[in-house]
């Protein structure tokens, strides 16, 4: 079942301490964002995916010594297209069927 507002152990990129509590570096399609372990693999919205600005993220990452946008490039390669809409421009059925060939 897919999860589009949840975190799945796929996005997580690397575990990281931040000031003593675990956190995750997650990626999806808008970019980087931290999240904590018990948030991973549930079939529940994440609040930290869509809670903060991905600026803060960002900042909070150069603040520990890590590049986001190295980071974020490294890693697309795993962010996920979301399922159901198709990729470029989009036919409407009804009129497509009333076309002259």
């Amino acid at each position: 079942m897919d999860n589009r507002y949840g975190t799945t152990a796929d996005m997580i990129i690397q575990e990281i301490d931040n000031g003593g509590m675990t956190q995750l570096i997650a990626i999806d399609r808008k970019g980087l964002y931290l999240t904590t372990p018990d948030r991973v693999d549930r079939m529940v919205a994440d609040v930290n995916r869509y809670g903060v600005a991905r600026e803060d993220i960002n900042r909070q990452l150069e603040d520990l010594g890590l590049n986001p946008h190295q980071l974020f490039n490294a890693h697309k390669h795993l962010i996920k297209t979301e399922s159901g809409k198709p990729q470029g421009k989009t036919l409407n059925p009804i009129k497509a069927s009333k076309r002259r060939v």
